[in-house]
């Protein structure tokens, strides 16, 4: 059964990002670029599948730029055992990537796609369930637990008022929470052996889709510095501050 894992290529999650001087985007130049943190976690989930047995082979997807390669090698390294890059320079929004996943999917065929719930740098949670829509395959978001047998998958699930547990027919689209897994750390040896993959590397043409973006970024701001706080000496004081300037009482 094979198993196609989508990742992204984000701004590490250690670095404080910046605002362009233009307020067009955020900049990105000579910053630390990583995996995104919830498709790390997407990746180990499949390859513990396929160490369990339950798997047998592991694809890994990502859209973006030629550097992104270093975001498959990284998921080759974890061990996937091979990856696709669909290279495009335009600014691929959640519905693009969904509808370029969902050609792999048709050329790949496999049984259970798994994504992380969202991306880091723009937090959408938007893909997973356009490709599910897409594909015409069942769903399951934030999945804290996943387990397969028999043809079926079954997913848990943390929500609002507990836990929830879903029985999913394959093949189907699969989200991951923090709470699933905790990926492995990639070995010197693993990123050797991931050099020897194979990757191919194909374009939205080859593949049919139409990737320009559909909506336009106006303007990008930092948020707002909160205002230093206040001392005041006691109780009544306190009250008097809330009344007269916060107006919560």
């Amino acid at each position: 059964m094979k198993v196609l894992v989508a990742v992204k290529r984000v701004v590490d999650y250690n670095v404080k990002v910046r605002v362009k001087s233009d307020g067009s985007g955020v900049d990105i130049a000579s910053v630390k670029m990583s995996i995104n943190p919830f498709d790390e976690i997407a990746i180990e989930e499949a390859v513990r599948l396929k160490e369990a047995g339950a798997a047998t082979e592991v694809i890994a997807v990502s859209c973006g730029i030629a550097a992104c390669n270093e975001t498959l090698r990284t998921a080759l390294a974890m061990g996937a055992d091979r990856a696709i890059l669909i290279e495009s320079n335009e600014e691929l929004q959640p519905l693009a990537v969904a509808k370029l996943l969902k050609a792999v999917v048709d050329k790949e065929a496999p049984q259970l796609i798994i994504l992380g719930k969202q991306a880091i740098d723009d937090d959408s949670n938007q893909t997973g369930q356009m490709l599910a829509a897409l594909a015409g395959m069942p769903q399951a978001t934030f999945a804290s637990g996943i387990e397969l047998s028999e043809g079926k998958a079954t997913v848990k699930r943390e929500v609002d008022g507990g836990a929830e547990t879903l029985s999913l027919d394959l093949p189907a689209v699969v989200t991951t929470d923090l709470r699933l897994n905790e990926p492995r750390y990639v070995t010197l040896p693993n990123i050797m052996k991931a050099k020897k993959k194979p990757l191919t590397t194909l374009t939205p043409a080859e593949l049919g889709v139409d990737a320009a973006p559909r909506l336009t970024t106006i303007k990008v701001a930092e948020p707002p510095k909160r205002s230093a706080g206040v001392m005041v000496p006691d109780v009544a004081a306190l009250v008097a501050k809330l009344k007269s300037e916060a107006k919560v009482l």
